[in-house]
């Protein structure tokens, strides 16, 4: 029993890589052969995409009754997209922010993080909260698109446009045809599904047999499993150069999360806080989300994030696992 649940955490990880590549492929490609700009693709459903998982794991978690998991996967992605996805891409390859769209969202990043301690605070996450917490990620939604159209009428002749919107084109394919587009995003939303059912379901029997709370789980295991595509695609946009893709997916990926990742359990089955998460885990991710700021904003110029400050951030979250490492012996 405990060795097919291992199997099935493995194959759900495997599965939701893979699905979430061919549903972000598919989508982009639909999206392209609409005549959307290569930015909003990139800003809106690239973005969707990479967090695909952490919505389907959380949802299918709460829906489950294993609130651990479900709130635990939300905040401890946003810890490994920073510590470990950062910090890894970095110390390969050094990142360079040069995007003013992403300068944009660090505030947001800011405010939709405080947006969630508030709603967070009284020990619950309630329908309203999860209503607010979607409705923020439409607003979200809303103003990146914005972005996107302010930029998409940049005239390169006449002043200087945006990098990322190259790099997003440069990645989104242009050449699929529309219905082979639609057949890759209805299979990686199949897969997405079925695969984030697997890993729960493996997760939670695991967490069962060692006595592991739920939480811890989520934090770890499956925070980092559902960061795997976030991990691929910075890891990739950084050796191909791609540096403000490599940052930008993490800005996004923690945004969607706190706001899509945490509202949609906070929907469909209202569920407690765990008081560790206020006390240990929320702190933590603000902590890391303040190193986010201070390395890539650049407030003097260029932000960039060298291998020392990756070296920081990875430092960080290893001493992080292994706080969490301790509190489950206790």
């Amino acid at each position: 029993m405990l060795w097919t649940s291992f199997f099935a955490i493995l194959g759900g990880f495997v599965l939701l890589v893979w699905g979430a590549d061919r549903f972000v492929t598919g989508a982009a490609a639909t999206a392209r052969n609409l005549g959307v700009s290569p930015l909003i693709i990139g800003l809106t459903i690239v973005g969707f995409g990479t967090s695909a998982p952490e919505m389907l794991v959380s949802a299918m978690a709460a829906w489950a009754g294993n609130p651990g998991i479900a709130i635990g996967n939300a905040i401890g992605s946003n810890i490994t997209n920073v510590g470990l996805v950062l910090g890894l891409t970095a110390l390969i390859s050094p990142l360079a922010v040069q995007s003013e769209t992403l300068r944009r969202e660090f505030p947001i990043l800011f405010a939709v993080t405080t947006l969630a301690l508030i709603l967070l605070l009284d020990g619950e996450l309630s329908r309203i909260d999860g209503v607010i917490l979607l409705a923020g990620f439409g607003l979200m939604v809303y103003w990146l698109v914005g972005l996107g159209m302010r930029e998409r009428a940049c005239d390169p002749a006449l002043q200087a446009c945006d990098p990322l919107q190259d790099e997003f084109a440069e990645e989104i394919p242009a050449d699929m045809a529309m219905g082979r587009a639609l057949f890759w995003v209805a299979v990686g939303l199949v897969v997405l599904l079925l695969s984030s059912r697997l890993l729960v379901w493996g997760a939670v029997n695991v967490a069962q047999h060692f006595g592991v709370p739920d939480l811890i789980i989520g934090l770890t295991i499956v925070a980092i499993g559902t960061s795997l595509p976030e991990l691929a695609a910075s890891i990739t946009g950084a050796l191909k150069g791609e540096d403000d893709i490599a940052i930008g997916n993490v800005l996004g990926s923690n945004m969607f999360n706190l706001l899509a990742v945490l509202g949609l359990p906070g929907l469909l089955s209202p569920l407690a806080t765990p008081a560790e998460v206020m006390s240990r885990d929320f702190p933590i991710m603000f902590g890391f989300t303040v190193l986010l700021f201070a390395f890539a904003y650049g407030f003097r110029g260029q932000g960039r994030i060298n291998r020392l400050k990756g070296g920081i951030l990875l430092a960080g979250f290893l001493a992080y696992m292994g706080l969490l490492f301790v509190a489950s012996t206790q």
